[in-house]
Formats: structure tokens, sequence, C-alpha cells
């Protein structure tokens, strides 16, 4: 596997590939990982870029170390804001960083160990799944640090997993919940032993995903993200799905009790 430097010689966003999976790892442990624009830009380009055709077929996006999956946007970004447009400039900033993971081609693991806050949460609710290190503590604790608010697709993103009344509680209280309660409240899916575990089941689980029906992950990211946003309409993925050489194939392998050849088209 071979490190990709983001750009600027910072190599605070590593990009490594093995076989088909690609890891991210958000690379500043001596900050915690707080995110720049430069890693949030970087992240965003890197999912962007994936082709549904490519090599890549599934995602972990992970923190340096045991410490933390990422502690928020670097807050001294925020000294130099005084306008509202200066707020709403950077949420559409990150929101396009959050829909550019959310709409990625390929399926989104999200590996969280330690502190997994403010962005850093924000990254996590937006990827496709979620695994977490006995030591994860997930949260926004803004009402008692930055006093700012969330937007509302982040909002939206949060109430999806784990309901309206466990945002207000959460945000409300600015506490963080602890790796068994968020499994417990439906943020994770699965809580590992120790930081070696979770990577360990990171990648086993980006090795079933990337072996399953494409087009069938594919609709159903794109179904849901729909449903987030109140819409109803789906036409179009039963019919990429139903009219595609892979349903064929899919068809024909059960019917002979093979593995399917998934091509994702």
């Amino acid at each position: 596997m071979t490190p990709q430097d983001t750009g600027g010689g910072s190599a605070e966003l590593l990009i490594e590939t093995a076989g088909a999976i690609a890891t991210v790892t958000l690379n500043r442990p001596q900050a915690r990982n707080a995110l720049t624009f430069e890693m949030y830009d970087g992240l965003a380009a890197f999912c962007r870029g994936i082709d549904p055709d490519g090599a890549v077929k599934a995602v972990i996006v992970t923190g340096a170390g045991d410490r933390a999956f990422a502690a928020g946007t670097d807050i001294t970004q925020f000294r130099d804001f005084n306008t509202a447009e200066d707020a709403l400039a950077y949420e559409r900033r990150i929101e396009a960083v959050l829909d550019a993971i959310e709409t990625c081609a390929v399926p989104t693991i999200a590996a969280v160990a330690g502190a997994c806050t403010g962005g850093g949460a924000g990254i996590a609710t937006a990827c496709d799944l979620r695994i977490a290190a006995r030591g994860a503590k997930f949260g926004f604790p803004i009402a008692r640090t930055l006093g700012n608010c969330l937007s509302m697709a982040n909002y939206a993103r949060l109430a999806a997993l784990i309901g309206a009344g466990g945002v207000m509680e959460m945000i409300f209280t600015a506490r963080l919940l602890e790796a068994e309660e968020a499994m417990a409240a439906g943020l994770v899916s699965e809580v590992l032993d120790d930081h070696q575990a979770l990577m360990s089941r990171a990648t086993k689980l980006a090795q079933t995903l990337a072996g399953h029906a494409p087009l069938t992950l594919r609709a159903t990211k794109e179904a849901l993200r729909r449903v987030r946003q109140g819409r109803t309409d789906g036409d179009d993925l039963i019919a990429m799905c139903y009219t595609s050489a892979d349903f064929r194939e899919g068809l024909e392998a059960f019917l002979e009790k093979r593995p399917a050849e998934w091509k994702g088209r």
C-alpha cells in the first residue's frame, strides 16, 4: 500500500489502496485529527473521483491512532468569521464535502476510535456504515463549546440514525455517547475491543461489501438519501437494477447455484 499525499507535502490525508479497498486516514494525530479545509476538500475530491467501474469497491475512513477519529474542524479556521455569510459559506463548504461522501459511488465505512466529534461526527454520519472501538465517543458538544449549530442537512442525517429525540438530547446535554450507547442508539452497528480489532473488522467488512452487487448498494444509498430529503421518486433506481446485466447474472447464478460475477452495470 502506498500513501498518496493530497498536496502541499503535509500528508494530513493519507489514501492507501489494497486490492478493492481504499483506506482514507485523517492524519493529524498531534491535533486529535482536527480537520483543516484542505483535509475536507481532499476527502471530498477523493470520494467524487471514484469510478464506479474502477478497481476500488469500498472505502474505509478512519483517523490516525486510537485517540481520535476526528475532533471536529480546526477551530483556528473560525477566527476570521465576522458575518452571516462567513458562517453560511462554511456550512455550504462542509455540506459539499458530506454530500460527496454520501453520494460516493461505492460503500463507505467509518472506522471510529477515540473522539468523534463535530465535523468528525459529521463525516461519520455521512458514511454508509459506522463501526467503533470500545473507547470511541460520539457527539456534537457545541452547546458548551462554540455555541454554533448544525446545518439542516446534518440535523436530518443524525435524526435519521438516532431519531429527533436522540438528537435533542445529544445537543442539549452536550454530552458524548460512549461506544456501547452509540450502538444501542443505532449510530454504530458494531463495537470492537480495540483499535487493532477495529481495523481488522473494517477491512473484512469492506471486503464483504466489495463482493456484493454494486447496483443494489448504489440504489439503496441513493434511495435513503432521497428519503431524508422528503422525496419519494425511485423509478429510476428500480429500472437501473432490474434492467441491468447484473440482475440477469444474479438470476442465472442463483438458479445455477454458483456465485454471481458482478460487473456493476
